[in-house]
């Protein structure tokens, strides 16, 4: 194994922390919530918790993935989880995978897949669709548009000596 690879968790790990993401999602369906939890773990053993909150605070990013990421940020005190795995009781949705890279994560482990959340309807095959380029492009237009500003806040923070690299 390189130092590039992070290390195999025991399989019963895996699945006990499965299960803590399950039943997170499960009670998370009694709380206003959607039937998604997720769980990100330190290497230091610490565990951090997030439910599916997008109903119950009109959030459309309170995904559980992204919650639990965003509480293991806060109480570790930064913004990489190098080191940290993620468990969700579902496939990451692009929303979630992004986070998940953004946050550095090692690894992510999930339970059911995205045929199945859309089986219970949670279909994100557009945005699959959308993202790999296999839709049409006006599920969101985006579009550049330069202005002569377009580029001073790269600049203004290339010159920042007390920025912080991330």
């Amino acid at each position: 194994m390189s130092a590039a690879e992070p290390p195999e968790a025991a399989a019963s790990d895996v699945a006990g922390y499965l299960g803590r993401a399950l039943a997170l999602a499960v009670r998370n369906v009694g709380s206003a919530g959607g039937p998604f939890g997720a769980l990100v773990v330190a290497p230091d053993g610490r565990v951090f918790e997030g439910t599916n909150r997008v109903t119950a605070t009109n959030d459309p990013t309170a995904h559980a993935e992204v919650v639990a990421i965003r509480e293991a940020c806060r109480a570790l005190g930064t913004f990489v989880l190098s080191g940290c795995v993620l468990y969700s009781s579902c496939e990451p949705c692009p929303l979630c995978l992004s986070a998940a890279l953004w946050a550095r994560l090692d690894r992510v482990y999930f339970a059911a897949d995205r045929h199945d959340a859309a089986d219970a309807g949670f279909d994100d095959a557009a945005f699959y669709d959308y993202f790999y380029g296999r839709s049409d492009a006006s599920l969101l237009p985006v579009e550049q548009v330069t202005v002569p500003e377009s580029v001073e806040p790269f600049r203004s923070w290339a010159a920042l000596d007390s920025r912080i690299e991330y």
